[in-house]
């Protein structure tokens, strides 16, 4: 008879115990089978009907767990544990109907068997059914009388491969304990935590003498070391692993760091012997190339420049790497600068065009070569140098500002002016309170004459053409400071406060009040802003000057400065306005204050004051300030005030029922419960936020709200609505990473619901979805239990 098996294991270890249910079909029947293992024999005994069918058994052990063990069950099987008078029982009771063996005898070992009636055993099997037994004939009748003849099989022994995969290979299983350390050690290699990583690797070795990656682990060994510049180290261990591992693939690398070291400590004859192993059995390997400089660092170190300019010059011309042909090229630039400058600078201008981040990766030593440049008064190469770093890096980094004016100075000295005036201006924009401004603006000011102003092109009437001829001189000083109080006259404010710079550089005594016509234009233009609702324009001229208007502007004024960011002056504004007489203009400034408190962060203020609002507002409501209470909420969540947190939200849902507003306060409310340990809190505001987003078509809490309600439910062992919940992420898009996290809790709620084969199917597209993400791994174990 032809049988299709398909095998689903789950395996729960107990103290000395391990329960093994396995389910399968015979002929496109299901079963199962449940099987008790245990180092020391216990007894399992079947208590039968009237009618002689197994109604349960129980099974009996002198020792307890050390821990409580959860009742479960399958389709065939319900499993309970108790314990009782200090001795551990497992009763085993049929869904269906159930048959017991005693497994006494091993196929692989025993040459004879016979019928056995044991009545303890250190292997138990239970066979679950529903009509037709099996695998098995059904049971003959027999005399109790009858022989019980051994059988032996001694001629005819069984073949016995062990486990096997779904294609009847066997299965072979290796234990890899260091693997997961192995792969710790590549990752703080690469995070370029060399300390860390030599104190894995030395105890790694230590644990594991025997493992399958000493060999790469000693290779890691050898470049942290290199890393760490311990050169005894290098030479100590590169000589056991090309001793022990000479065809590894990474013997040339060996090969150029134990060269290396032994250059590195002086000891020339034994780098030589290596250098020309490595350039005679690897010479296409990029090793090789890494050699070349290698020997020409020592050639230096040992003055013998001509000849360490021939093996930079080799690596140079016969790699294919970026990285080794920049190197090559800083090497030959620091050597030559002493020499023959101009061929230095090709270098470094080769580095600048085909890699110029090698600058910032090296970025003391290229300061150096830099400002090496600059001192033998080749002003291009070293500001090439400086625009190469600037591009690498960003403002906040200490040298950016110092760069910045070096190269500006730098290419005012070149024949450059129209790129050393972009860089100037560059640094006048970016600091223009700068420690170099001075200096900077000085060499402006001689650039005048030879890169024409970009600004002249604004030409007005008659005074603009006295302005441009008479530059300078007191005719130009005059038609500018006419110009400016006829611009105010008309009202051109802008115009005015565009002449601002030059306007102040004039001399005060020949040119009275100045400042005023500049106050003027502000003020001016402020109000103008303020009736366009200009709001960059109005706090661009607050900040600049300074410029107090009366009460009326005050609206204005307060929803610019919001709006802008200016919650200073914000926060002024409102607090002038805090004592009016009205109370709805009180109310008015008592709820934009709680607004600006809450954006600069002063959260006592704002529950303090929202309370003072709250009483103002009472019972009103239709108020327009009835938002305060989400501002209350807000406060109190950074102040990790979960009791106000919990009280501020019934009232938010009672004045504002459930809304996509108020989502990410339902979130929240789903933290507090976390950190309160409360599912129930989860479940209410994580139900209502997927009822929300499925209402509104939009998901921005997904997947974070379903992996937590999923977790609340499954803590209230609520299966099915887990269930629901996690399988609602199959219409959504998910990164790999969280597909993989949510086929995995889908296997595992189908596995604690008993559907092993859907469960099955779960775990294998978690490892589709990301197999190196972690959940891929659990799902790995899970299909392996």
């Amino acid at each position: 008879m032809l049988r299709w098996i398909l095998f689903i294991s789950l395996s729960i270890p107990l103290f000395a115990l391990e329960i093994s249910v396995d389910s399968a079909k015979d002929d496109f029947i299901k079963y199962s089978t449940l099987r008790l293992d245990a180092k020391e024999a216990f007894s399992c005994k079947a208590t039968k009907n009237d009618f002689e069918i197994i109604t349960k058994v129980v099974c009996a052990f002198s020792k307890k767990p050390s821990k409580n063990i959860k009742d479960f069950q399958n389709d065939f099987f319900r499993v309970h544990m108790i314990i009782k008078k200090g001795k551990f029982f497992i009763i085993i009771k049929p869904v269906y109907r159930v048959k017991l063996f005693s497994n006494i005898f091993d196929l692989t070992q025993d040459a004879t068997l016979f019928h056995s009636r044991a009545k303890s055993a250190k292997s138990w099997t239970l066979l679950g059914y529903k009509k037709k037994v099996p695998l098995l004939k059904e049971e003959q009748e027999h005399s109790d009388i009858a022989l019980n003849l051994p059988f032996y099989l001694d001629k005819e022994k069984l073949p016995f491969v062990g486990s096997l995969d779904l294609q009847g290979n066997p299965v072979y299983i290796k234990k890899v304990e260091d693997v997961k350390e192995y792969l710790r050690v590549k990752k703080l290699y690469k995070q370029h935590k060399y300390n860390d990583c030599l104190d894995v690797i030395e105890n790694v070795i230590s644990r594991y003498p025997n493992t399958l990656f000493k060999a790469e682990l000693l290779y890691y060994k050898i470049k942290v070391e290199s890393r760490l510049k311990d050169w005894d180290g290098v030479v100590l261990s590169s000589k056991t692993f090309l001793r022990e591992y000479s065809s590894s693939d990474n013997v040339a690398e060996v090969l150029s760091l134990i060269a290396k070291g032994y250059a590195k400590l002086s000891q020339s004859t034994d780098a030589d012997y290596f250098f020309d192993r490595l350039f005679s059995e690897h010479p296409k390997s990029i090793y090789a190339q890494w050699g070349y400089i290698y020997k020409g660092d020592m050639l230096v170190d040992n003055a013998a420049n001509k000849e360490a300019k021939k093996y930079y010059q080799r690596a140079l011309r016969e790699t294919q790497s970026l990285e080794v042909a920049a190197t090559a090229a800083f090497r030959l630039a620091n050597l030559l600068l002493g020499s023959n400058s101009k061929e230095a600078a090709q270098y470094a201008i080769k580095i600048v065009e085909a890699k110029p981040t090698f600058f910032a990766q090296n970025l003391k030593a290229s300061k150096k070569m830099m400002q090496s440049f600059a001192d033998i008064e080749d002003y291009k190469t070293a500001a090439a140098i400086a625009g190469a770093l600037l591009k690498s890096i960003n403002a906040s980094y200490d040298d950016y500002e110092e760069l910045l004016k070096d190269k500006a100075l730098w290419l005012a000295q070149t024949k450059d002016k129209k790129a050393a005036l972009k860089a100037i201006n560059a640094y006048i924009k970016q600091f223009p309170d700068g420690d170099y401004i001075t200096k900077v603006e000085n060499i402006k000011n001689e650039l005048f004459f030879d890169v024409p102003d970009l600004n002249a092109s604004a030409r007005l009437k008659e005074y603009n053409k006295l302005i441009e001829e008479y530059k300078g001189k007191t005719i130009g000083q005059k038609a500018l400071y006419e110009k400016a109080k006829l611009l105010l006259k008309e009202k051109k404010y802008s115009q005015v406060l565009a002449l601002k710079n030059d306007l102040l550089a004039l001399d005060a005594e020949s040119y009275k009040g100045i400042n005023r016509i500049i106050k003027e234009a502000a003020t001016g233009n402020m109000k103008r802003a303020l009736e366009k609702q200009d709001c960059m324009q109005v706090l661009t001229i607050s900040q600049e000057y300074n410029i107090t208007l009366s009460d009326r502007w005050d609206d204005g004024i307060y929803s610019c400065a919001m709006k802008g960011g200016d919650f200073s002056l914000s926060k002024t504004i409102a607090l002038k306005n805090l004592k009016v007489k009205s109370v709805q203009a009180r109310e008015k400034w008592l709820y934009r204050y709680i607004k600006v408190a809450f954006v600069t962060g002063n959260y006592t203020d704002v529950i303090d004051a929202a309370k003072d609002l709250i009483t103002l507002i009472g019972e009103n409501k239709k108020s327009p300030y009835l938002d305060v209470y989400r501002i209350l909420f807000d406060a109190y969540q950074r102040v990790e005030n979960r009791d106000g947190m919990l009280k501020t939200m019934l009232k938010i849902e009672k004045i504002f029922g459930w809304s996509y507003r108020d989502i990410d306060r339902y979130v929240a409310m789903m933290q507090v419960g976390n950190s309160m340990h409360d599912d129930t809190i989860i479940i209410k505001y994580a139900t209502k936020i997927m009822q929300i987003q499925k209402r509104s078509n939009s998901y921005p809490q997904t997947p974070f709200v379903e992996f937590t309600l999923y977790q609340a439910y499954m803590n209230k062992e609520s299966y099915t609505k887990a269930y629901k919940v996690i399988k609602s992420l199959d219409k959504r898009e998910l990164s790999p990473v969280n597909r993989a996290r949510q086929k995995y809790l889908l296997g595992n709620v189908l596995s604690n619901l008993w559907r092993d084969e859907e469960a099955t199917k779960a775990y294998k597209a978690s490892i589709r979805a990301d197999k190196n993400s972690s959940w891929a791994k659990l799902s790995q174990s899970a299909l392996e239990i």
